[in-house]
């Protein structure tokens, strides 16, 4: 039942994103913008390429990356789900694989993700970059996995440990 609940996490994700990003489509015109805060805008992109338009000019390819990277991220999150506890790293690649898949998504069907999220800030140039929740999904997959990976690598060094000492 707990294996369910992880790939349940993924799929609603999924749909969240996919959600905000028609929504995006629908009710905002490209390069218009619509203030949520004082600092955070909707507005309407499209990004053919990878991460700030790396490879935008070979969109094919974008395409094959994106699908084995998210193929990759599932095989690992299946394998992942039979092992018992490591509720963490089972979360953070819930959200890897839900970032993943949206954004494989959009690359297949819409030619190039949607991204809708601003911040303004200062720097004018990184007030220009736009996320979509799948950006912000696999950032926070990997902070997750990394904090899972060190703060459970000292406690099985201290397992072991502990049990050299008791033999």
């Amino acid at each position: 039942m707990k294996k369910i609940w992880f790939i349940g996490e993924s799929i609603v994700l999924i749909a969240l994103d996919q959600s905000l990003k028609l929504y995006t489509e629908q009710n905002l015109n490209p390069g218009e913008e619509k203030h949520l805060t004082d600092r955070i805008v909707l507005r309407r992109v499209k990004n053919k390429g990878m991460c700030l338009n790396l490879l935008q000019d070979r969109p094919e390819v974008v395409k094959k990356l994106s699908a084995f990277a998210a193929l990759a991220v599932t095989a690992v999150q299946a394998a992942g789900l039979f092992r018992k506890g490591h509720f963490f790293r089972k979360n953070g690649l819930a959200l890897l694989s839900a970032g993943a898949w949206s954004n494989t998504f959009d690359r297949w069907t819409r030619g190039g993700v949607a991204d809708y999220i601003g911040i303004k800030c200062s720097n004018e140039k990184m007030s220009a970059i736009t996320y979509n929740l799948a950006d912000l999904f696999i950032f926070a997959g990997n902070v997750i996995l990394a904090a899972s990976a060190f703060f459970s690598g000292g406690k099985r060094k201290n397992r072991k440990s502990e049990k050299n000492m008791v033999s």
